[in-house]
C-alpha cells in the first residue's frame, strides 16, 4: 500500500525555500519557478539547489550535461551506460549532489515534449535510486513528485500533444523532427513511477550501495533491467516464485533462499567463529548480489560470511517480512509461550510457512552444541541477529522499539528450540 506524500502546495513552499532562482535576459529578470521546473534545451549557469559549496556549484553545472546527454537532448561522446555512469558516480561519491540530480531530473521530465527524452529521464532517475536516496529534507518533495505520475499516463500523452502543437505552430520546421520523437514510445511513463516509488521508500530506509568499490558497468546495466525484471531483492515472496517458475517449476522454495544457504554451510559456515554477526567484505557482498540476480552461485567463494551476509539482506529486504505484519502482534504476545509461539507459524501462509521453517531449520544445525562451540554463535545469539530479518515493528516510537526488539528476539528463540522442522529435510 502507498501512503500518500505531502500536499501540492507543500510541494511548493518546499521549492520556494530551497530552489537557486536562476535569471534570464540582459535585465537579469527572475525565473518563475514553474519555469525553473519545466524542461530546458539549454545549459545552465548555477546549481539548481541553494548551495554554499564551490565544488557542488561547479559539479551540478556539469552534470545537468549529463542529464541531458543521458535524455539524448545533448550530444554525448560516451554510449548512455558511460554517461549514467559517470553521473551516478559524482552522486555516489558527493553527497551533496545528490538532491541536486534528482531535482534536475524532476525538471527535464517536466513539460518534456519528446517521450523518449522523457522516458530516459525517468529511467535515469530509476537508476540512480538503486545507488543513493535523496537527503531526508528532500525526500518528501521528490516521493511528492513521483506520486503524482503513478497514474498519469493519459495526463502526461495529452501534454505531450498540447507542447508540440504549441512548438508547431511557433516554428513548423521542427514538425517533422518532434514527429519522429514521439513516435520512439517505450514504457508508460507510470510503469518507471511505480518502479520508482517503491524503490524510493526502500532507499530510504536500507540506504544505497555501500563499500569502498566505485559503481560500476554492470551494475548500472542491471540497475536499469530491474525496472522491468525485478530484482531477487526486495521483491515478494510470490514474485519471486512466480519469477522462477519457468527455471525450477517443481521448486517449492525460493532458489536464492536454498542457494545461498547451501553456500553457507558448504564453506564451513557451522564452524565458523562469528557467522552471521561478522559481516562479509561489503564489496565482495555486492558482487555476489549481482551474480544472484542473474541465478549465478561462482564457484570462487572462499569466506562463509559472504553468503551469510547476502542471505540476511534478502530476509531484510523481502517486500514483506518472512513472517506477515498481520501476524506480529501475535508473534510478540506469544514470545514466552513455546506451543503458542509454534501455532502461530501453522497460522502462515503455506509459502511463508516453509520459508519460516527452512530458515529455522537452517539455524538449528547453528544451534547444535557441537556447532556452537567453533562459532561461539549460541540459539540467544542467533535469534538476536536474525529476528530484525524476520519481524518488522511498524511504531515510529523508540521505547516500542526498543521493547519489541526483546519480544522480537524472544519469539524467534522459541522457534529454534521448539518447532519441528523434520519435514524440511531435502525440500528444495
Amino acid at each position: 500500500t502507498l501512503r500518500k506524500p505531502i500536499s501540492q502546495s507543500s510541494m511548493a513552499d518546499w521549492a520556494s525555500k530551497n530552489l537557486n532562482m536562476h535569471t534570464q535576459g540582459i535585465f537579469r529578470r527572475r525565473i518563475s519557478i514553474s519555469n525553473m521546473l519545466s524542461w530546458n534545451g539549454g545549459s545552465i549557469k548555477k546549481p539548481m539547489l541553494i548551495t554554499s559549496n564551490r565544488t557542488i556549484k561547479k559539479e551540478a553545472c556539469e552534470m545537468f550535461k549529463l542529464v541531458q546527454s543521458y535524455m539524448g537532448d545533448r550530444q554525448a561522446r560516451m554510449d548512455r551506460n558511460h554517461v549514467a555512469l559517470v553521473t551516478v558516480t559524482k552522486c555516489w561519491s558527493m553527497q551533496g549532489l545528490r538532491d541536486e540530480l534528482y531535482i534536475q531530473l524532476i525538471r527535464q521530465t517536466t513539460d518534456n515534449s519528446c517521450y523518449r527524452s522523457l522516458a530516459w529521464g525517468w529511467e535515469l532517475m530509476a537508476i540512480s535510486l538503486a545507488f543513493f536516496s535523496p537527503s531526508p529534507k528532500f525526500q518528501s518533495y521528490l516521493e511528492g513528485y513521483i506520486y503524482r505520475h503513478l497514474d498519469s499516463d493519459e495526463n502526461i500523452a495529452q501534454r505531450i500533444k498540447e507542447l508540440v502543437d504549441l512548438k508547431n505552430k511557433k516554428n513548423s520546421k521542427s514538425r517533422k523532427k518532434r514527429k519522429q520523437n514521439t513516435e520512439d514510445e517505450g514504457l508508460p511513463i507510470s510503469t518507471y513511477a511505480k518502479y520508482c516509488y517503491r524503490k524510493l521508500q526502500k532507499v530510504a530506509v536500507t540506504g544505497g550501495k555501500k563499500g569502498l568499490r566505485k559503481p560500476t558497468v554492470e551494475e548500472i546495466t542491471h540497475a536499469r533491467n530491474a525496472i522491468m525484471t525485478p530484482s531477487l531483492f526486495g521483491s515478494s515472496l510470490e514474485e519471486i516464485m512466480l519469477r522462477q517458475q519457468d527455471m525450477y517449476p517443481g521448486n517449492k522454495l525460493p532458489w536464492v533462499q536454498t542457494q545461498l544457504s547451501q553456500q553457507v554451510l558448504a564453506l564451513g559456515g557451522e564452524q565458523t567463529e562469528g557467522i552471521f554477526r561478522i559481516p562479509g567484505d561489503i564489496d565482495e557482498v555486492n558482487a555476489l548480489k549481482l551474480q544472484v540476480d542473474q541465478w549465478r552461485i561462482p564457484s570462487g567463494l572462499s569466506d562463509p560470511n559472504i553468503p551469510a551476509s547476502l542471505l540476511k539482506l534478502w530476509y531484510r529486504e523481502l517486500e514483506e517480512p518472512v513472517i506477515p505484519q498481520q501476524f506480529y502482534k501475535e508473534c510478540i504476545s506469544n514470545y514466552e509461550n513455546p506451543d503458542a509461539a509454534v501455532a502461530v507459524v501453522q497460522l502462515l501462509p503455506e509459502l511463508n510457512r516453509l520459508v519460516l521453517c527452512y530458515l529455522i531449520h537452517f539455524l538449528q544445525i547453528f544451534a547444535q552444541p557441537s556447532n556452537v562451540g567453533r562459532t561461539k554463535m549460541d540459539v540467544n545469539n542467533l535469534a538476536m541477529v536474525m529476528a530484525p530479518n524476520c519481524l518488522r515493528c511498524q511504531s515510529d516510537d523508540p521505547r516500542i522499539i526498543f521493547e519489541n526488539t526483546r519480544k522480537e528476539m524472544s519469539f524467534l528463540r522459541m522457534l529454534i528450540v521448539h518447532l519441528d522442522t523434520s519435514f524440511i529435510k531435502g525440500l528444495v
